[in-house]
This record gives C-alpha cells, structure tokens and sequence, in this order.
C-alpha cells in the first residue's frame, strides 16, 4: 500500500502543475503521507512506500527543490517508507542523499521522450490503450533495460516496478495481459522490497 501525494488540483485530477513554494510542497506531501497513513492503520494495514502523482511527479523529476522537499517529508514522516520515481531523476538524487530507499519506476501505459520522460498528456501520442503495444514495451523493459521513445529511438530504462494507471480506459486488460505474458516469460511479480 502507497501513498500517492500530489497537487491539490481537483479538477485536473492532479494532473496540471501548481506554482506552490518549496514549504507548501513539503507541508502538502506530508500531510496526505499522514492522511493516508491514518485510513491504513484504521483498516489494520501498513503504509509501504510513496509516489509522487501527476505534475507532482513530472516536476519532481527534473526540479531538484521539489524533489528534495517531497524527499524530506517522506523522511520526516517515517524513513523507512520507500520513495518512487524514475531512475536518474531529481527524485532519485533527492532520496539518495536524503537516506531513503528508492524504487525505479517505469510505465506500461505511457510513451517516452527521447530525453526519456514522459510524453506530456497534452500530446496525441502519450498513452498506450492496447495491452498487446504495453506487454511489448514493457517487456522491452525487462528485457533489454531500453524502451523506444515516441520518435523511434531506442533509449535505456531501469525499473523496479510498473506502474499501470488505474483511470486508464485499459488499465484492467492491460494488467491483465502483463500477467500472463510475464509469467509464462518465468518472470516473477512482487511487490518490491529492500533490506
């Protein structure tokens, strides 16, 4: 179970950046870590990692003052929690050097930049809806440790976990398929973890 911070952007669904200060984005990433924290102790269950969401993920990313304020609440609020985010990002540097333990992440639903990023929302090409385009991407992944990027170059991706968005039109199919593919690659799916 993870807690999922982002901008207070409801109509957006988290998903437009918010020009907040460096304060305000530790003071919000810590308060939703706590709120959520709080309905996981009320049902019995225990808060496992956080991830960034939205425009929150995308800035902290590149941004290394937002990195380290989400990376100093997530600390703050229990170091032992585990920071998500893509490898050789801000947010990986803000974790390492914060003392958090770090999960690279990639994604079977969306494409990629050739600089690596997300392709932003606003562009036609930015989500993958067919489980049969996400398995092979994300077995690329896996794979070979490379993705193809939007204009057909293929760059390198480390990931630890996969995330599939869950308001996805796909999301289920996708999921679906990613099973059944990497299981019968031998390919065993867990939650991760770190000692």
């Amino acid at each position: 179970m993870g807690a999922h911070p982002g901008y207070p952007d409801l109509q957006g669904f988290g998903r437009r950046e918010m020009k907040l200060d460096i304060q305000e984005v530790y003071d919000m990433v810590l308060y939703q870590i706590g709120a959520v924290d709080s309905f996981l102790k009320a049902a019995g269950k225990k808060l496992n990692h956080v991830k960034p969401h939205g425009a929150l993920y995308n800035k902290a990313s590149v941004d290394p003052e937002t990195a380290s304020a989400i990376a100093q609440a997530v600390f703050y609020f229990n170091r032992e929690l585990i920071l998500y985010g893509p490898a050789d990002s801000c947010l990986m540097a803000a974790a390492e050097l914060t003392g958090l333990r770090f999960c690279r992440e990639a994604f079977a639903d969306r494409t990629y930049t050739p600089a690596g990023l997300l392709t932003p929302r606003s562009e036609t090409n930015a989500l993958i809806e067919d489980e049969t385009r996400a398995v092979k991407q994300v077995l690329q992944m896996v794979s070979q440790k490379t993705v193809t990027a939007v204009d057909g170059s293929v760059i390198p991706i480390e990931a630890e976990t996969i995330c599939i968005h869950g308001d996805g039109r796909s999301a289920v199919k996708i999921a679906a398929a990613l099973h059944i593919s990497l299981t019968e690659k031998g390919i065993i799916i867990k939650a991760p973890a770190f000692s």
